[in-house]
């Protein structure tokens, strides 16, 4: 590594990079000393890369594009020699119940949640070393019921189920898959939602309180370390799906 960078020090991409949880974990990936390259489909994404430091470098990209990602992996692998550590994080979220929900909705929302996350890593592929780690960033919506949520919820659960046979995929090269499920947390998507709604969903929740971006981003940081698991799916969610 350059500089006198201690050589357990990993290179991460991380989708969704430039707010909320995927900003978390880049600046928890930073704070262990690793690169990290953060991709989004704003030009912001290069003041916040600035901002996290030098050994951070900002890409735009729609990762719904398969073009524009393979360009923006490439891109972040010659940057580093190689990657280590993918975080799929970017989401869109749109909803409404099935008889009212916009085609257009369904379409985009699965397009970036889950055939997005599909173009980041056949794009990575060729750049991942044996032993990476490959995190993906579900819902708990995925997992459990919510009226109006069908184009989320389906897209996450479709994430969930990429995890799973991917694990298994990846295995004889060492490539770890998981999937970590935030709960109810605090960012600007959340931030949406009404008080009335928002205190109807902390009443659900064992610890009684919503989480934060950088809980979410320890553990994502664990999880993309552990070296014995994969195909596994980590609730970060306060009990929320125990309760459900």
């Amino acid at each position: 590594m350059n500089g006198g960078r201690d050589a357990r020090s990993r290179r991460w991409l991380i989708t969704g990079g430039s707010r909320g949880i995927g900003h978390a974990i880049a600046v928890r990936a930073v704070a262990g000393g690793d690169r990290v390259c953060i991709v989004a489909r704003s030009i912001e994404v290069h003041e916040v890369a600035a901002r996290l430091g030098r050994d951070v470098k900002g890409l735009v990209a729609d990762v719904s594009d398969a073009a524009a990602t393979r360009a923006a992996v490439a891109e972040a692998a010659l940057a580093f020699g190689g990657l280590d550590v993918i975080v799929n994080n970017a989401g869109l979220h749109r909803g409404g119940r099935i008889e009212t929900v916009e085609l257009d909705d369904w379409d985009a929302t699965l397009a970036t949640n889950l055939t997005g996350a599909f173009h980041v890593i056949r794009a990575a592929l060729a750049h991942l070393a044996d032993g990476s780690s490959i995190v993906n960033v579900g819902a708990v919506v995925g997992y459990r019921g919510f009226p109006g949520d069908s184009c989320y919820g389906a897209s996450k659960a479709g994430l969930a189920g990429l995890t799973q046979i991917l694990a298994a995929e990846l295995a004889p090269r060492g490539i770890r898959v998981n999937l970590v499920i935030p709960g109810f947390v605090v960012t600007e998507m959340t931030a949406a939602v009404s008080k009335r709604a928002r205190d109807r969903i902390i009443s659900t929740i064992p610890l009684g309180r919503m989480g934060t971006t950088e809980e979410i981003a320890e553990v994502c940081w664990w999880v993309a370390q552990s070296s014995y698991m994969t195909g596994s799916v980590i609730a970060t969610d306060g009990g929320l799906m125990g309760r459900l």
